[in-house]
């Protein structure tokens, strides 16, 4: 079982990210972007994700993952703290992380007509 408190520590360890309020409930943001929320039961967090990586979650551990019909054509997981492991939880907010952030690679350059 992973407490807020542990979420907080792991999230807030990451770089650029900060405590923040999203909905009403606790979150953490980079740059203004949320990466995960506490939901309003006080036992899930809303963490960002690909569809993708919510597909493979959702089959391999639904007990853990879920989504609810309101996130099904959003990019995003539900987690249940009492049942995810400290570890996946700094990979989920770490690929959180990595998603929210500014694409940096550089842009071609137009060729000139």
């Amino acid at each position: 079982m992973v407490t807020f408190e542990q979420v907080r520590k792991i999230a807030l360890a990451l770089q650029n990210v900060e405590e923040s309020t999203s909905y009403g409930t606790a979150a953490f943001k980079t740059g203004g972007k949320l990466l995960a929320r506490l939901k309003e039961d006080g036992d899930s967090l809303v963490v960002g994700t690909t569809f993708e990586e919510r597909d493979e979650m959702l089959a391999a551990d639904p007990e853990t993952y879920y989504i609810t019909d309101h996130y099904l054509k959003y990019p995003w997981v539900l987690v249940r703290l009492s049942r995810v492991s400290q570890d996946a939880l700094r990979d989920l907010l770490s690929r959180a992380l990595r998603l929210a952030l500014p694409n940096r690679a550089p842009k071609r350059r137009r060729s000139a007509r």
